[in-house]
């Protein structure tokens, strides 16, 4: 579950009201304080649309453990898990603040709970190591089995569904600007 109690630090530091951040997120001011107040676990694209408007990275309201600059410990990774439990994140960069995000992703087999496209600003490379993983892209579903590999601009409306029998694990490179 994401540090709610952060989430609304940040939020006063720029200066928003509840009502503006909805506003500019596009999310309704009750779920918003609902998320701040440790009551309601947000979505993948309701995720996105609060980091996206924060200019903050996947992992910033996530805890890990101490951060070295350069190495990310294979038993320390930050592990990213938000309302759906099929997919699971595991944060591969350390929290240098930097513009790329460098994930491990994990889904179970099945469509999930959440099945809004999520569009935001940069650019996403991905590769399937294990299992196969549908990229619906805009209009676009692309079918990719390991070794696949892909690369597209994360302003198109995506998302991702494990078609497959077993889990599937993928990683992935995400500019944030």
């Amino acid at each position: 579950m994401i540090q709610g109690e952060r989430l609304r630090e940040l939020r006063k530091q720029r200066n928003f009201t509840l009502q503006e951040f909805a506003v500019q997120t596009g999310l309704s001011s009750s779920l918003l304080s609902q998320i701040e107040r440790g009551l309601v676990d947000p979505t993948v694209s309701t995720f996105w649309k609060i980091c996206s408007s924060l200019s903050v990275p996947l992992h910033y309201f996530f805890q890990g453990a101490e951060e070295d600059e350069l190495v990310v410990r294979k038993n320390q990774r930050r592990l990213i898990q938000l309302s759906d439990e099929k997919v699971r994140y595991h944060e591969l960069t350390p929290n240098r603040g930097g513009k790329l995000d460098f994930l491990m992703v994990e889904i179970e087999p099945g469509e999930m709970n959440e099945a809004e496209l999520v569009s935001h600003q940069g650019h996403e490379c991905g590769i399937v190591l294990k299992g196969e993983l549908k990229v619906i892209l805009g209009e676009k579903e692309i079918h990719l089995h390991e070794g696949d590999s892909i690369h597209f601009p994360s302003i198109t409306p995506h998302r991702y569904i494990n078609p497959g029998e077993r889990m599937s694990v993928s990683i992935w490179a995400m500019t944030t600007v």
